[in-house]
């Protein structure tokens, strides 16, 4: 599978996640867009992007906009316009030199969701599509490789001010999502460790 190095499986057989892992490639991953997919990103008003330098220098930025900033335009293409910032270009930069990238979405609150993209990006200065940017001065291009939702336990509700209820606590058990005893998954779910 190529979503997976030598690292993450060294750890899947530390942790017995190997089949777990390889079930949620089989199950979720997928390299184009879905209508689901093109929803949830055009509904958010931020994500996070992560690119790398050539020598592999990671960097993280914080991306954001109205909803639909961020736009799905066919199910092999994604789109986001860059606006003025603070000139430094540390993601568009990297995208220059180096194409591979990392998006995270995610929505916060009552309903949380987390949606990954690694994909192959490029910046483009004269696109058509910035026409229907206010503001954008460049654009950024998005060939997904893998997408695939992630699970949003841990993402606290900020509006109600509250941690998630599955994140660890001194003198609590903890507390089972229920993926974890859904027939598609509970075969392949490993023992607890923490």
């Amino acid at each position: 599978m190529t979503m997976f190095h030598d690292g993450n499986r060294e750890l899947q057989q530390h942790f017995a996640s190997t089949a777990l892992a390889d079930r949620l490639v089989e199950r979720l991953r997928h390299s184009e867009f879905t209508d689901d997919d093109r929803e949830f990103i055009q509904s958010v008003e931020f994500f996070f992007l992560a690119t790398a330098a050539p020598d592999g220098q990671p960097d993280c930025s914080f991306k954001g906009g109205p909803p639909g900033f961020a736009r799905v335009v066919r199910p092999d293409l994604l789109v986001w316009p860059d606006y003025d910032g603070n000139g430094m270009f540390k993601s568009l930069g990297n995208i220059g030199v180096n194409p591979f990238v990392g998006l995270l979405f995610i929505r916060m609150g009552a309903a949380p969701k987390r949606l990954r993209v690694n994909a192959r990006a490029e910046v483009v200065l004269d696109d058509p599509l910035m026409q229907e940017f206010t503001g954008a001065q460049a654009l950024v291009r998005v060939t997904p490789i893998d997408i695939f939702p992630n699970c949003p336990r841990y993402i606290p509700d900020l509006e109600a001010g509250k941690p998630s209820p599955y994140v660890p606590r001194e003198g609590e058990p903890p507390v089972e999502p229920g993926w974890k005893s859904n027939p598609a998954w509970k075969e392949v779910v490993p023992p607890r460790r923490g």
